[in-house]
């Protein structure tokens, strides 16, 4: 891998049990709020009602929670709103947080809220919470040295963590969060606050440093762990190989947007192709395997981003798509809704296969290298010391797999679970199965 010149970073706090979670299973907001971008429908126009919060808290609270999924998330494109003089956003769109908390918590639901501490949606003359600062003063000024002086941020109003008040102002917003119980933040366009740059857009902001941007995680990192919220950190560089965000977040995106789903966001979008910037991969595939040498039990976890297993072809493409998160230690992110899921449902709900994450189970790859016959066969232990191997086929017509356990490391016979089909496979010394187009073979070993 080829990352730009290592840089020095600054003193930062040191954060202990940063990587003490298992990867969340929630439902999330995306497909409703990326369907309703496609049909013209304006960010200031988009809501989800309080009602229509109660449809898909009770769906999520009947359907989904019986198998582990816990929370209900939002996202993007909805208006994001402080009122009442909040320096922090209390409503999304025209739902209170602190009333969409107490729905979902009477449901036995946690709330995740999508939103970024750098972003500053007050007016400037409001005061940080325990100084004398304002949030204004947070805002590039043109005095610090940035990457674009000459271009305006695109979209937000940035915060810069090395002005006076930052790190109060960082730990007010988990405060805040945590007052209304809220349980997870995810916190995105990471990549346009570090250097003002995207791949697909060119320059999109000042970019406020490398020092600036490890500074700023830190301090996330910092009261996050101090008032108990789990953080996602989405669209990094992870440039000098994830050195800041695996040392700081709970769990990090390694993948572009899951946009319109399917069997593009988890294989076939520039298929065995890495990039330096964000996004380093286009697929959940690669960027998985990209990136497994930095995962594992008390490490950061890989975020595939969100699942629609309505837009997949067939059944064993959506088999293989909730395989790969659970092979990989990442979450299950469900973002079909109750009106989209139809009979999809018990992909979701393979309980024999959800074991690995209430396991903290993550897998790796034979070999990291993309589109490698290795990479295609995952495998790792559960605490119990049994194996998990996940066999996949990428590729458009069946394939052939005679894997002997020795590649394991695995000496001897073991017993042998399909965890789809749910059947016993007698005593095994290879793994010897015919796997169809777009699917998986994920099995249990047992001595």
């Amino acid at each position: 891998m080829k990352y730009p010149p290592r840089y020095e970073l600054p003193e930062l706090p040191t954060v202990e049990g940063v990587h003490s979670f298992k990867a969340p299973m929630y439902w999330s907001v995306y497909e409703y709020c990326w369907e309703q971008e496609q049909a013209g429908v304006s960010n200031e126009n988009m809501d989800i009602t309080p009602e229509e919060w109660d449809k898909i808290i009770d769906w999520v609270a009947t359907d989904l929670k019986p198998h582990g999924y816990d929370m209900v998330c939002t996202d993007g494109w909805i208006p994001m709103l402080a009122k009442d003089g909040s320096p922090y956003m209390t409503h999304y769109g025209s739902t209170a947080i602190k009333d969409l908390v107490a729905k979902a918590k009477a449901k036995g639901l946690k709330v995740g809220i999508y939103d970024n501490p750098m972003w500053l949606h007050c007016p400037n003359d409001t005061k940080i919470p325990g100084t004398d600062y304002t949030t204004g003063s947070l805002r590039y000024d043109g005095f610090e040295e940035v990457r674009n002086p000459n271009d305006n941020d695109l979209w937000f109003w940035w915060g810069v963590a090395t002005h006076p008040g930052a790190r109060e102002w960082i730990d007010g917003f988990f405060k805040h969060y945590r007052d209304l119980g809220v349980d997870y933040i995810r916190m995105d366009f990471l990549s346009w606050y570090e250097d003002g740059m995207d791949r697909g857009m060119g320059i999109v902001g000042h970019g406020y440093g490398r020092e600036n941007y490890a500074r700023y995680l830190a301090y996330i990192a910092e009261s996050a762990k101090k008032y108990g919220i789990f953080t996602s950190l989405v669209m990094p560089h992870l440039y000098n190989d994830a050195e800041v965000e695996a040392r700081y977040g709970n769990m990090v995106r390694i993948v572009a947007d899951t946009g319109a789903g399917g069997w593009g966001h988890t294989s076939a979008n520039d298929k065995g192709i890495s990039y330096t910037t964000w996004p380093n991969c286009n697929n959940q595939f690669d960027g998985f395997t990209y990136w497994s040498h930095i995962a594992g039990r008390e490490k950061v976890i890989l975020d595939g981003d969100f699942l629609r297993l309505n837009k997949f072809g067939n059944d064993y493409e959506k088999q293989t798509a909730v395989s790969l998160q659970l092979m990989a230690g990442g979450p299950v992110t469900v973002s079909d809704q109750y009106s989209t899921i139809g009979d999809n449902l018990k992909f979701y709900a393979n309980d024999e296969l959800l074991a690995l994450n209430a396991d903290r189970f993550v897998g790796k790859p034979l070999d990291d290298t993309l589109n490698s016959e290795g990479s295609n066969i995952w495998f790792g232990q559960m605490s119990n010391g049994d194996y998990v191997v996940g066999l996949f086929n990428r590729s458009d017509s069946s394939t052939d797999f005679n894997v002997g356990l020795g590649r394991f490391g695995i000496e001897g016979k073991m017993k042998a679970r399909d965890l789809w089909s749910h059947t016993d496979e007698g005593e095994i010394d290879a793994i010897v199965a015919s796997v169809p187009a777009h699917g998986c073979k994920i099995v249990k070993l047992t001595k």
